[in-house]
């Protein structure tokens, strides 16, 4: 099927995304932790970054499924009909022009980067005892967005079917490495081949964690610790706490934006 005009030029800031290395503020915060990353690899052992493998991996595919039930579709339709969108069910949206759908997505942007930073924030009032729920509510909050962006195009993201679209996507906002965007384009090319066909879409590499992104829960543990030592700090942990979260969510919603674009086009196409 023929693309719009702003289709095309959708493509165009898709590739740039995609070819574009690390960004002023992810250069920042790589050497902002470097004095953290080397902490953490001299003075934690070896055993428990083994054992937060596991962990993390097991708590990420509860936290999937569990953010699907912090929010409803017909939430994401009564947005639409605010936005003068006219459709009855999620599927409609698919049908709708991209310029239309963008807007809707972009309407949850900032709202959960601030609640995330919010959270952050209030998290490092409260000692060690808060800061250990810190990160299930974030990986919470940015699953909820990745499913709210998602519906925004037609794709309701509900059931274990799109678990690995969602890991790839996730797995792109924790790394900003052009392989992780190159894996998630690619799953996204299989989603839209599945979907432009009516058939069942069963994820590239499986539909499990593990399957996706052998290496993420290692780096996860290394990150979430170094997180923690920084917002131990007092004071200063809060704006840590809150900045971080408000940044690692601002990721998680543009890499879904980009990559769900990438599959309204993909899908259209192959029709």
């Amino acid at each position: 099927m023929k693309l719009t005009d702003y289709e095309k030029k959708a493509l165009r800031e898709i590739d740039k995304w995609h070819g574009g290395g690390s960004t002023l503020v992810q250069q920042v915060m790589d050497w902002a932790m470097m004095p953290v990353d080397w902490a953490v690899n001299q003075f934690v052992p070896e055993n428990l970054l083994t054992e937060s493998d596991g962990l993390i991996t097991k708590g990420l595919e509860v936290l999937n499924d569990a953010s699907q039930w912090t929010y409803t579709e017909h939430s994401i339709l009564e947005r639409a009909q605010k936005s003068e969108i006219r459709i009855e069910k999620i599927e409609d949206l698919q049908e709708q022009p991209l310029e239309k759908l963008d807007e809707l997505a972009r309407s949850y942007f900032d709202e959960n980067a601030l609640l995330a930073a919010i959270q952050g924030g209030g998290m490092s009032l409260g000692g060690p005892v808060l800061l250990l729920a810190d990160v299930p509510l974030l990986f919470t909050i940015n699953f909820r967005l990745i499913q709210q962006i998602g519906a925004c195009y037609g794709f309701s993201m509900r059931g274990d079917q799109f678990t690995p679209l969602v890991l790839s996507i996730y797995n792109v906002a924790s790394s900003g490495g052009q392989t992780a965007k190159k894996d998630a384009l690619r799953e996204v090319s299989v989603a839209a081949a599945a979907f432009a066909n009516e058939m069942s879409y069963k994820g590239r590499k499986g539909a499990n964690f593990q399957d996706q992104n052998r290496h993420l829960p290692r780096e996860i543990a290394k990150n979430l610790i170094g997180a923690k030592l920084g917002q131990m700090i007092p004071l200063a942990g809060i704006a840590i706490g809150a900045g971080v979260n408000y940044w690692f969510t601002s990721q998680t919603a543009l890499t879904t934006f980009m990559l769900f674009r990438q599959l309204y086009i993909e899908r259209k196409e192959r029709m």
